[in-house]
């Protein structure tokens, strides 16, 4: 049976523009490509566990304009089990402009959040009995924090495990790792974390150990080209390897591997298979354009892994 994924957070309409370079500070530079669409990282991960084989509630805001009624008509046909979109009269729908360059397909991303930072308690409260029949609860940092804190407290009192992706950061308490299950930020989100510069897995592994000290009791640092480390406080550390892949936009990379994780570990997988997984799936989605419609099917995940087999977790030696 397919596991319970509840996805709580942003809704963005994202323009990109895609660059041989980026330009330099008061600089113009004419785009080679543009799109525009869906996006924000809750729903683009939302997307990512649909598309990894599980059952979605998403759980979000937008504004009442235009953006609001094209997330609506979008979110409505993505096939999510149920959708809870809140709307705020006040503030318009999040928006981010997206700039990609290079060969390597890096992005340079900035957000307006509107909408999305304006959930109330009401609101949340209302969400209670969802978040409480879930499996999963996937988190970010892309709504009010006092939202995101109510529904870890309201996941964790259902004995619902939750899954914190700290991205975009925003400081939050040691008090409120503790409360997460499993935490998931990149080499950046994890330095801001923790003040250790992460470049590489002996740094990561240091962050880790900081991090846990916090009170995070399992921790992934995804480490792009890298692959990813896998820390758990009790156990010993694992190297989560990429996948090889022919980058096209890595924009959706993050939101990629955070959904088909929820989604792996919410049908029963266990966290370093789950997150082989999770690797495979970012894979393709950096090899098409776009964020939410960029996300592969579990069928091709699988694929890729089995055509792969020497991607495996591998066991790290624990810094003294």
């Amino acid at each position: 049976m397919k596991g319970k994924v509840c996805v709580f957070g942003s809704f963005n309409l994202d323009v990109v523009a895609v660059m041989n370079r980026f330009p330099m500070p008061g600089e113009s530079l004419t785009a080679h490509n543009s799109m525009m669409g869906p996006g924000g990282k809750g729903a683009n991960q939302a997307t990512a566990a649909l598309r990894a084989g599980a059952r979605v509630h998403y759980i979000g805001k937008v504004g009442n304009d235009d953006f609001g009624t094209f997330a609506r008509r979008h979110l409505e046909k993505t096939g999510f089990d149920a959708i809870t979109l809140f709307t705020c009269k006040e503030k318009p729908t999040g928006n981010a402009l997206i700039y990609v360059a290079g060969d390597d397909a890096e992005n340079m991303i900035s957000v307006f959040p509107g909408a999305n930072t304006t959930v109330t308690a009401a609101e949340v409260s209302r969400c209670q009995p969802t978040v409480a029949a879930a499996d999963i609860l996937l988190v970010q940092l892309e709504n009010n924090l006092n939202a995101i804190q109510r529904m870890i407290d309201n996941a964790r009192a259902g004995g619902t495990f939750v899954i914190l992706n700290p991205a975009p950061w925003q400081k939050v308490s040691d008090a409120l790792l503790a409360k997460v299950d499993l935490l998931t930020p990149n080499s950046t989100e994890a330095m801001q974390i923790t003040g250790v510069k992460v470049t590489d897995f002996a740094s990561a592994q240091k962050a880790a150990e900081v991090m846990h000290r916090k009170g995070a009791r399992q921790v992934i640092i995804t480490l792009g080209m890298a692959g990813a480390l896998l820390s758990n406080a009790e156990q010993q550390p694992l190297r989560i390897p990429l996948f090889p892949a022919q980058p096209l936009d890595t924009t959706g990379a993050g939101d990629a591997f955070n959904g088909a994780l929820a989604a792996r570990l919410a049908s029963g997988d266990e966290l370093p298979q789950a997150a082989l997984f999770a690797s495979a799936f970012a894979s393709l989605c950096v090899e098409r354009s776009g964020a939410a419609n960029s996300m592969p099917s579990y069928a091709e995940a699988l694929a890729r892994m089995q055509a792969h087999p020497e991607c495996v977790p591998e066991p790290l030696e624990v810094m003294a």
